[in-house]
């Protein structure tokens, strides 16, 4: 069975995250994924043709709990959150601490960041980001799941330690890559529930499930034990229904950054498009 989610740029400017919250449950969606960027340095030789919605985002733990009060059953997602650019101790207490308030319900979608100068403001060397994210996952789980948890890598390392609060979801929460380049198959076989490309027109993916299946398959997993989900599907039916049969399990439905009379209607439209495909 296929499960349907969406996803804003939580900003200032746009609906507010409690009331889209609210609305994507009542519309009956699965999930609600916000991305995030810390800050966006003024110049930058990554990206430099960004638009503004990348500088003024909510801090993503905030927003979802802003949005796990006022729902019940929604999930709540960061999609994504940028591990290099965040403490890990101190993420592992923010992620439990919001997955205990809402009952339960948090993914953790997560990524290392393309932009150079936004991670190296943050003091980890851009060509070390994956080795980072991966050490930093690696100590959350320790300290969500171990009564005194210690860690000892090449970026990340603290002596035994008292933690709590715990996740209510056992081992923590899911942990979903936000990624699609050849490396990350191995990446999610390695340390991670879930894999999140985002869709691009035309995009098949049909190869990259069949190398996470192999990548898992190496690792000692099934695929059974990693969700499949697509990030960035617009209102196209058709596309929907192949991706669907591609092997996703869930759709990540794309809202713009825009005030409640633009992102409700559109909301409604995926809603029904939701219907199409579920029937």
């Amino acid at each position: 069975m296929t499960v349907f989610g969406v996803s804003m740029f939580p900003t200032d400017y746009a609906i507010q995250p409690a009331e889209l919250a609210r609305a994507a449950e009542e519309h009956g969606f699965d999930s609600l994924w916000l991305p995030e960027h810390t800050h966006i340095p003024t110049h930058l030789t990554s990206r430099p043709e960004l638009t503004q919605e990348y500088w003024h985002t909510h801090d993503p733990f905030v927003a979802l709990t802003a949005a796990a009060a006022v729902t019940e059953q929604i999930k709540l997602a960061t999609g994504i959150l940028l591990v290099p650019e965040h403490d890990p101790i101190v993420t592992a207490k923010s992620a439990a601490s919001l997955d205990m308030i809402s009952g339960g319900r948090l993914i953790l979608g997560i990524g290392a960041g393309w932009n150079k100068e936004e991670l190296e403001h943050h003091g980890h060397p851009f060509e070390d980001r994956w080795a980072v994210t991966r050490e930093s996952v690696l100590a959350m789980q320790a300290l969500w799941t171990q009564e005194e948890a210690a860690f000892e890598g090449e970026h990340i390392r603290f002596e035994k330690s008292w933690s709590y609060p715990k996740p209510v979801q056992e081992g923590g929460p899911p942990i979903v890559m936000g990624a699609q380049s050849e490396w990350v198959y191995d990446r999610v076989a390695d340390y991670c529930d879930g894999w999140m490309p985002i869709d691009r027109p035309g995009a098949d993916f049909n190869d990259g499930i069949q190398k996470l299946g192999e990548a898992a398959s190496a690792a000692g997993r099934s695929m059974e034990s990693i969700e499949c989900s697509v990030f960035g599907v617009g209102d196209d039916e058709a596309r929907a229904n192949e991706l669907i049969a591609m092997g996703f399990q869930r759709l990540i439905f794309a809202l713009p950054p825009a005030p409640a009379e633009t992102v409700l209607p559109l909301m409604d439209s995926y809603a029904e498009l939701a219907g199409k495909l579920d029937g």
